[in-house]
């Protein structure tokens, strides 16, 4: 909104209308050159501007063009990647890190695992209110079974002190604190990945210990990433993209995948099934030949001109080799 107005030097918004929005978004996209996501974006903030703000009725937004995105491939890692990355990260993330990769979960939904969702006699994982408030269930791999538990302790542990410290208990959602008053100050609702320090509750509940924050994560990985050596756009979701494709890799089918990412719909999972073709079509290129010391092989397949004995009652044939053809 701030650059709307500086754009069209500092006039206000209600003098404005869809011929200098439309004038404000040509400049976005030929300009700046920005991302059709952005694009979106700033129309929304305008749409937003004149119909909650200014309480004007902006039919002619209706009529503005919206750029179509490109569909773009995502950043999978291979096996030997994710695998310096994780040992790159550090004590503190690492268990996080192979959850993600191990589970497939989103970095938000990893974070917001509560203990109740661990379910070790099934080995399973809910996950609760993921991507368009659905639940779903994944696999707990075997291998960070007793990660998880010692981490569960140690969640136990800072859970004990709050409750000795008389510490308000967790954030519920919805309205499950109003329902269930002794709820928040259950160990079954603490976080599996609590934040280490106390913090201001922005809801005006005072203070309390919320999960740990995204971007400390995002900063580990990237440090890792680094440090691995690993010269890909990484982020933690590229481990949701490297677990898709290796399921599949391994052999699984896109229903048992589409199920455990929590898709809607198979076409979007359809689209790890491009990342797993080959350059080209897996075609090998004549330069691989040469440097085999081999022909390359359209000539290989093409017999060249010999004379052979033929009996006299026939004129002489032709055949063809490849020595000869290089004699040409």
């Amino acid at each position: 909104m701030r650059a709307f107005v500086r754009f069209h030097g500092l006039r206000h918004p209600a003098d404005l209308g869809g011929d200098e929005v439309q004038a404000f978004l040509a400049w976005l996209a030929a300009e700046r050159q920005v991302s059709a996501s952005t694009h979106r974006q700033a129309l929304s903030a305008l749409l937003f501007l004149y119909q909650k703000v200014l309480g004007q009725q902006v039919p002619w937004m209706q009529d503005i063009g919206r750029p179509r995105s490109e569909p773009r491939l995502p950043v999978v890692l291979s096996h030997d990647e994710v695998a310096r990355v994780l040992a790159a990260l550090d004590q503190h993330h690492r268990l996080f890190g192979q959850l993600l990769y191990g589970t497939g979960l989103r970095l938000m939904e990893g974070l917001r695992l509560r203990v109740k969702d661990i379910d070790f006699d099934r080995r399973a994982i809910v996950v609760r209110e993921g991507k368009g408030a659905k639940d779903r269930v994944v696999m707990l791999p075997a291998s960070l079974e007793q990660a998880l538990r010692r981490q569960l302790a140690s969640s136990h542990a800072l859970w004990a002190a709050d409750r000795a410290a008389g510490v308000a208990g967790v954030q519920l959602p919805h309205a499950l604190a109003r329902k269930y008053p002794r709820a928040p100050e259950s160990f079954t609702w603490f976080w599996v990945f609590p934040q280490p320090n106390l913090s201001v509750d922005p809801r005006g509940d005072g203070v309390r210990r919320h999960h740990q924050v995204d971007q400390a994560f995002q900063r580990a990985f990237k440090r890792a990433a680094a440090q691995a050596a690993v010269h890909k756009p990484a982020t933690p979701h590229t481990l949701r993209h490297s677990f898709a494709t290796h399921l599949l890799l391994a052999g699984y089918d896109i229903r048992t995948v589409q199920d455990l990412l929590g898709h809607s719909d198979v076409s979007t999972t359809m689209i790890y099934t491009h990342v797993l073709k080959l350059g080209g079509g897996a075609v090998r290129s004549p330069l691989d030949s040469l440097h085999a010391g081999m022909p390359p092989p359209p000539f290989a397949r093409e017999p060249a001109p010999v004379y052979r004995a033929t009996p006299p009652c026939c004129p002489p044939t032709l055949s063809f080799t490849a020595a000869a053809i290089s004699a040409f």
